[in-house]
């Protein structure tokens, strides 16, 4: 994902049909706004999509603060069950084995947090850093591919 910001089928973009003939149906967890009902938020485990009224993923999060991270095995292989608790010099070897470049991100670098974004994709790691301890991954994101279904249509679904 940190080289290509690509998960199987799963990439800021992708057809919401594509994704879901390709995974099957999703948790559908809700809107994302108490007036609208898109965009919604869909989840397959720990991998959450952001999905805009255009049906297209707008927004891909993969949640890594849980005791075990969850993806869908078909994009993964095997199981499709991992070990969270990822420790900053882990993702940053595994960055550098596959050759994929980095950088500090400070925008969202701040307090008892720290960032880092793969050069390629933009995907985003971002790390916890608890009291005392090695900072441990909390969250993986891949960038929006910046549309804008922003403006209202008349019958759309809203």
């Amino acid at each position: 994902m940190a080289k290509t910001g690509r998960l199987g089928s799963v990439f800021s973009g992708a057809d919401w049909n594509d994704v879901t003939a390709a995974l099957g149906e999703p948790w559908d967890i809700g809107t994302m706004s108490r007036h609208r009902k898109w965009p919604r938020l869909f989840a397959y485990g720990d991998l959450e999509l952001s999905v805009c009224r255009c049906r297209r993923v707008s927004l891909i999060c993969v949640q890594t603060w849980r005791d075990v991270v969850e993806l869908p095995p078909s994009v993964v292989g095997g199981t499709g069950t991992f070990p969270a608790g990822l420790k900053h010099a882990d993702v940053v070897s595994a960055l550098v084995s596959a050759g994929c470049s980095w950088e500090p991100y400070p925008p969202l670098t701040f307090g008892d947090q720290c960032s880092i974004t793969a050069i390629a994709s933009g995907a985003n790691f971002t790390f916890e850093i608890p009291e005392g301890q090695e900072p441990v991954l909390n969250v993986m994101g891949l960038p929006g591919d910046g549309h804008d279904c922003s403006a209202r249509t008349p019958g759309q679904d809203h």
